[in-house]
């Protein structure tokens, strides 16, 4: 009878251990994981267990998680929830996640994105995966908000590689300033404006590569500058070698300790200059200024020689003036007494046309 009880009581234990991982998901106890990998679920499965630490839930077809999604994983440290096509995340959606170290939302259709979405208690998320995973311009305005609010001061890696970036709101990543990697590849950045990384004083890490920067404007430079433990990886941007790039050649010159591949920079524009090195530009393009200076010098010497040409003409004139003042004069006398004449004359008829006794006098006249 005892050894019947005991295979009862082990197996309900197994059952209930059994029991425990949610429908079409993979538990294992030992390794404290859960996979739930291209199950077409709809929502967060209910019902995993609480000793996971590692929850994978990728491949599915979930539009929103929310402060529900979550609840009772207080041990879950790796937290992937890639390629489910969410597109909506509300604030607090991961404060009940107390040991979250990192999160990956990468390859999804993020849309809305709440002010506090990631938000998680005791500050712990050190990695944010969002490569892929913004919609629109709209999510990007809401994603700078929610990294202000959601008080990630111990984040150390932001992943927003890959989301056709074209700008970056100003003070995006103030409130990060634990940040060490910034990972900004293979996005569609134009220029790097004043106050893009402000607050980010202990980067080690800055991403470039494979965005739309044609030069970096000596504001841009400033902005890097005032990143002062920061590597660069700047490689395969279309950089337009022409006039007014060389402080950047010579910006670059001066920091090859801290451009990682910096001999690999090289310029894609003119067809002329392609390829040429850009730590070889600041040489080859100096001739820029010298030709500018030709050109001021041209055009002032142009702007003198059309004034004395002027001037000249001017006085030809009035020393022609001055020549013929004699007739001018009498030009003028003749034109004014002219001018009196006629103007007696219509005044007299006027005077006729208006009395009519000098009318009836003026026909009297005529006969």
């Amino acid at each position: 009878m005892l050894n019947s009880a005991r295979c009862i009581a082990i197996c309900a234990l197994l059952c209930c251990v059994h029991a425990s991982c949610p429908p079409r998901c993979e538990c294992s106890e030992a390794a404290h994981t859960v996979k739930c990998v291209s199950k077409d679920l709809r929502t967060v499965p209910a019902g995993i267990p609480g000793y996971t630490r590692n929850l994978f839930i990728t491949g599915n077809q979930i539009s929103r998680i929310g402060p529900d999604s979550f609840k009772g994983l207080d041990n879950v440290t790796n937290l992937s929830l890639s390629n489910n096509r969410i597109s909506e995340v509300e604030s607090h959606t991961f404060a009940g996640l107390r040991s979250l170290r990192s999160l990956d939302l990468s390859n999804n259709q993020l849309v809305v994105i709440h002010p506090e979405a990631f938000t998680v208690l005791n500050q712990s998320l050190r990695e944010l995966n969002l490569s892929r995973a913004l919609y629109n311009d709209s999510s990007v305005m809401d994603l700078a908000t929610s990294l202000r609010w959601s008080s990630l001061g111990s984040l150390q890696g932001l992943d927003l590689s890959h989301n056709s970036l074209i700008y970056l709101p100003s003070r995006i990543f103030s409130h990060l300033t634990s940040l060490r990697r910034l990972q900004l590849s293979n996005n569609s950045l134009v220029v790097i404006h004043n106050s893009t990384f402000s607050g980010l004083e202990h980067l080690e890490e800055l991403d470039l590569t494979l965005n739309a920067l044609k030069t970096v404007p000596e504001e841009g430079l400033r902005e890097l500058d005032s990143l002062p433990g920061a590597a660069f990886l700047l490689g395969e941007n279309p950089f337009t070698c022409t006039c007014g790039i060389e402080p950047f050649a010579l910006w670059l010159n001066r920091s090859q300790g801290r451009i990682k591949n910096s001999e690999g920079l090289v310029c894609a524009f003119p067809a002329s200059m392609r390829n040429t090195s850009m730590l070889a530009v600041s040489t080859l393009t100096l001739g820029c200024h010298q030709r500018d200076a030709g050109a001021d010098l041209a055009l002032q010497t142009s702007y003198v020689f059309l004034g004395v040409v002027l001037g000249f003409v001017g006085l030809i004139f009035l020393f022609v003036l001055y020549l013929n003042r004699k007739g001018i004069k009498k030009r003028i006398y003749d034109m004014r007494d002219a001018c009196r004449e006629v103007w007696e004359g219509y005044h007299y008829r006027f005077e006729i046309d208006s009395d009519p006794r000098l009318s009836q006098v003026s026909s009297s006249a005529d006969v």
